[in-house]
């Protein structure tokens, strides 16, 4: 909740912060699907590097792996859907300036791609994870 009420202020205090939408000539349907795609790839390297209990720490992967797939994602989807990657990125300049009219896109995107990449990781991955059985070593 914070998040938002400073990209609010924040949205207030700098010019010339637009809201996003997307590209001239692409329709909102293919942003929502950037959007998911993009979240996707993040959620899906976030439990692939960071939580998976199956591997442990991965000690300073994890972050650069985080990063790369950050930086990829803004760079393949920013000419196209903004590349917001943060609904509180997308709210807090729709608050200051009254058009939500694109707005959804960034929303639904993110729950849906975040959604699919939890179901398809956990599924497949962790799903398929049994605990090993405590050895009577320890008991």
């Amino acid at each position: 909740m914070t998040e938002y009420v400073g990209k609010i202020l924040l949205g207030k205090t700098v010019v010339g912060i637009s809201t996003h939408g997307v590209a001239s000539g692409m329709s909102a349907i293919e942003g929502v699907v950037m959007e998911i795609v993009i979240t996707f790839a993040l959620v899906y390297t976030v439990y692939d590097s960071a939580a998976d209990p199956k591997k442990g720490s991965l000690g300073i992967i994890a972050p650069i792996a985080i990063g790369f797939i950050v930086g990829a994602s803004i760079l393949a989807a920013g000419p196209f859907s903004g590349g917001s990657m943060n609904p509180a990125r997308s709210f807090g300049p729709a608050v200051v300036s009254g058009d939500f009219s694109q707005n959804w896109i960034y929303w639904l995107g993110r729950l849906v791609g975040g959604g699919l990449a939890g179901l398809v990781y956990g599924g497949i991955f962790i799903g398929s994870y049994v605990a090993a059985p405590v050895s009577e070593d320890y008991a």
